[in-house]
């Protein structure tokens, strides 16, 4: 049992580490401490959703669905389109920070329908999640929630660790030219996903 939680875990946290979508936007709202517990249960508890979805077999009800894939790949591409739109513009406009009375708030509904859209529309978080994990749990056979659980974990340690761990930056992006960085990047990340997806 302890062997297949490990197992769980250690894939899990290969890979949810990779930067995507999901991530920069939570390690944005960590840099700006803004709604982050609220953040990071939502992309915590949908990955376990997923998780537990997965390890229950809706992988092969998931690979019935031919229509599904598309819907999601170019929804998904959509979003994060718009998403490097807005990163790209703040990147050129610059002025962000972090020192006090500066940050423009950010509204919780806002967030938190941001960060559905970053959890939800993105396909490579069915693959990996429902497909993958799904898929190798059943080489722990009788211990699937052995190792569900070690999967789960995985994603409760990291997003706690990256929403809350990114305010040791905060020294960093208190210069502006720091965020025109991070909003680059993120527009980078963004758009090489989105081309991905629609390719």
């Amino acid at each position: 049992m302890f062997t297949a939680a490990t197992a769980g875990f250690l894939l899990g946290l290969s890979l949810i580490v990779a930067i995507g979508a999901q991530n920069a936007f939570i390690l944005r709202q960590g840099l700006r401490r803004e709604h982050v517990l609220p953040l990071v249960l939502t992309c915590a508890i949908s990955d376990a959703i997923l998780i537990a979805l997965g390890v229950a077999g809706f992988a092969t009800v998931l690979s019935r669905l031919d229509w599904l894939e598309p819907v999601m790949r170019y929804g998904g591409a959509a979003f994060l389109t718009v998403y490097a739109l807005r990163s790209a513009h703040s990147a050129w406009n610059g002025g962000a920070s972090l020192r006090a009375g500066e940050i423009t708030a950010t509204s919780l509904k806002a967030a938190f329908f941001t960060c559905l859209a970053f959890t939800w529309l993105n396909p490579h978080v069915y693959l990996d999640t429902v497909v993958l994990l799904g898929s190798i749990s059943t080489r722990y056979a009788g211990q699937e929630t052995a190792f569900a659980l070690g999967a789960m974990t995985a994603s409760f340690a990291f997003f706690f660790s990256l929403g809350y761990g990114a305010r040791l930056l905060a020294p960093l992006f208190a210069r502006p030219v720091a965020w025109r960085i991070l909003d680059s990047l993120i527009a980078l990340v963004m758009a090489a996903i989105a081309i991905k997806l629609i390719l």
